[in-house]
């Protein structure tokens, strides 16, 4: 006998939750995924990796409200937590590394390529890992060509998100990549539900733990990182301007001057005024006939090129 699947038991409360999770994760993953751009090869690792976390807590935080909502006639929904909790796993990884590509590499064809595909991958993974985690009288089915598109969408979604964030344009851009992100994450959810249909078993074996019993010790960590990256982000006024350009490695032996770390004083600081220069001398006056001493009686003068030369 196949089961009614409904994904929408409390109506637009799980949709509208699961879909600012995502947007909430994705914003703060790409932000710190620009920031890591704008820093030395010494931080990036750290922001890179601030960003990975953020964004796969977003996502998992919005598939399991989301999954709040899912429910099937004539079972009860319980879940396996090994299962549930490798599903973070998964999206953590893949997540991470699509974001590293990315970080390293730039805002190449390539680049986006190979980090939108592995993100996107990594999201698709996560769900249906999450899916295998559930524990009902039943077995699931799912629709090949759902299933394509439901990934098709993660993987468009990702790439995007990830190309807008690289352009390091302010803050306008990390909202439309994180608004984005939300809608490719919250679409490959549902069509990847949608992909679903449960086939019921006529004896009742239901094992595992139920989604309420659950929901607080599943959240409460993924939503402690999220708050973490968010102070992160929020003390960084870099962060939410985007106004600082990138640092390029310096070249061999220069040092950075002291003085263009911070300003002196106007009395300190010799660059305040230009160097004044010394005043010159006055001019002699060039009035020859005044300086020239009296002419002798009875001489006379000479005239022609040659007037100036003694004999």
């Amino acid at each position: 006998m196949q089961g009614t699947v409904d994904g929408f038991s409390y109506g637009l409360v799980t949709p509208v939750a699961a879909y600012l999770m995502a947007c909430l994760g994705g914003a703060l993953g790409l932000r710190c995924t620009t920031r890591s751009l704008l820093v030395t090869r010494t931080w990036r690792p750290g922001w890179l990796a601030l960003g990975t976390g953020a964004i796969g807590s977003g996502i998992w935080t919005m598939h399991f409200i989301a999954m709040m909502g899912f429910s099937v006639t004539g079972t009860p929904v319980r879940y396996d937590v090994p299962t549930t909790f490798a599903s973070l796993g998964v999206a953590i990884v893949m997540v991470g590394i699509g974001i590293f590509v990315v970080g390293y590499r730039g805002a190449t064809g390539s680049a986006l390529f190979t980090g939108g595909t592995i993100t996107g991958l990594g999201i698709a993974s996560m769900h249906y890992l999450g899916m295998a985690g559930m524990r009902l009288n039943g077995s699931l089915e799912y629709s090949i060509p759902l299933v394509t598109a439901s990934v098709l969408i993660a993987v468009a979604a990702a790439t995007a998100s990830l190309w807008a964030a690289v352009q390091v344009r302010g803050f306008r851009w990390s909202v439309g990549a994180a608004l984005l992100m939300g809608v490719g994450v919250s679409g490959m959810h549902y069509v990847g539900m949608a992909a679903a249909t449960v086939h019921l078993h006529p004896v009742a074996d239901t094992a595992g733990d139920p989604p309420g019993r659950l929901i607080a010790p599943l959240m409460i960590g993924p939503l402690l990182f999220l708050l973490l990256a968010g102070v992160v982000v929020v003390l960084d006024p870099r962060m939410v301007s985007g106004a600082v350009a990138p640092v390029l490695p310096s070249p061999p032996g220069y040092r950075v001057p002291v003085r263009d770390s911070y300003r002196l004083p106007p009395a300190e600081d010799h660059r305040a005024a230009p160097c004044a220069r010394p005043e010159r001398p006055a001019r002699a006056s060039r009035d020859h006939r005044a300086a020239r001493p009296p002419a002798r009686p009875g001489a006379r003068r000479r005239t022609g090129p040659h007037a100036g030369q003694r004999r």
